[in-house]
């Protein structure tokens, strides 16, 4: 069962876009249509606000975190078609700034850390930034997929580097590809890889029949498996199953009252939390047959499980 463990008070003065913990879950990072990024330290229940950040000039849509190897950073977007990556010297400040889109930045994703430090972006323009920091050069070195989606691109996420192969080991070794799932408002789940200095479109998943808000492709954790989750405004979340990143399989979670605007997956890859338009926060596991069962639901800031899901707890 959820209980709500505690509340914090932003101070934010518009509409919270996203709140992200950070690898050790000590650090809240929040955004708003305030146009700010707020940081907090998180400790025995309690919070402190450890940074206000300014420098974006329209509302912020999104935050991550990158994996602390890399130190404390934070990335941001916003619909004043910047990305900002923020780093913590003492006091917080701004690292590098990207402004290479011509509409609204919809989402940010860091790289999985074996990787590098890589950061993925997407616009409304309807175009993909991939921006690599390179050690030798000190500087940002930016890849670009044009024309990715018509319309627009509204989500990207990072295949974890475990399932980057499924017959091959990323860890030692160097051909197992890096590969991006982005979802647009052409209600087009679209699956990426890195090829040479490109990046290919590798596939395309069509099931939706209104924009995809949100895709996220769960850890993996050695499982033979590939999974990623998708939510669109035609109120539905799907899973995708794969054995081999090329041919995936598609079940219906569930089709809820409203539009679906968020899906992130447990860092065990085995809980789904879904949120949307009808201000509910639930969460879904795989039971063994395969049917995706409801295991509890937050409305309105209250802990509920269904009684009738109790026992699958």
């Amino acid at each position: 069962m959820i209980t709500v463990l505690n509340t914090i008070d932003t101070g934010h003065e518009d509409m919270i876009h996203d709140a992200e913990l950070d690898y050790y879950g000590l650090k809240l990072a929040t955004c708003s249509s305030d146009n700010s990024v707020k940081i907090y330290d998180i400790k025995n229940g309690t919070q402190t606000l450890a940074a206000d950040l300014k420098g974006h000039f329209g509302p912020v849509w999104q935050v991550a975190w990158a994996h602390p190897k890399y130190g404390n950073l934070l990335a941001s977007c916003s619909y004043d078609r910047k990305v900002i990556i923020w780093k913590e010297s003492g006091e917080w400040t701004k690292l590098y700034e990207y402004t290479g889109h011509e509409s609204s930045v919809n989402s940010v994703a860091w790289a999985p850390a074996e990787y590098g430090l890589i950061l993925a972006c997407c616009s409304s323009d309807g175009s993909i930034s991939i921006i690599q920091y390179s050690q030798d050069t000190g500087n940002w070195d930016v890849k670009k997929i044009t024309g990715a989606h018509a319309i627009g691109v509204n989500s990207i996420s990072w295949c974890p580097a475990l399932s980057a192969d499924l017959n091959l080991d990323p860890l030692t070794n160097k051909d197992a590809p890096k590969r991006l799932v982005t979802g647009g408002c052409d209600n087009l789940i679209k699956i990426w890889r890195e090829q040479g200095d490109q990046w290919v479109e590798e596939n395309r998943l069509e099931l939706h029949i209104d924009w995809v808000r949100d895709v996220a492709w769960a850890p993996s954790l050695g499982l033979q498996r590939s999974m990623i989750a998708s939510c669109s405004q035609d109120k539905r979340v799907v899973i995708w199953s794969s054995d081999d990143n090329v041919s995936w399989t598609p079940t219906i979670l569930n089709t809820f009252d409203d539009v679906v605007w968020s899906v992130s997956w447990s860092l065990t890859g085995n809980i789904l939390a879904v949120s949307g338009g009808d201000n509910k926060v639930s969460l879904w596991r795989e039971s063994t047959d395969g049917q995706w069962l409801c295991i509890s639901e937050v409305a309105k800031g209250l802990g509920q499980t269904p009684n009738d899901e109790r026992s699958t707890l």
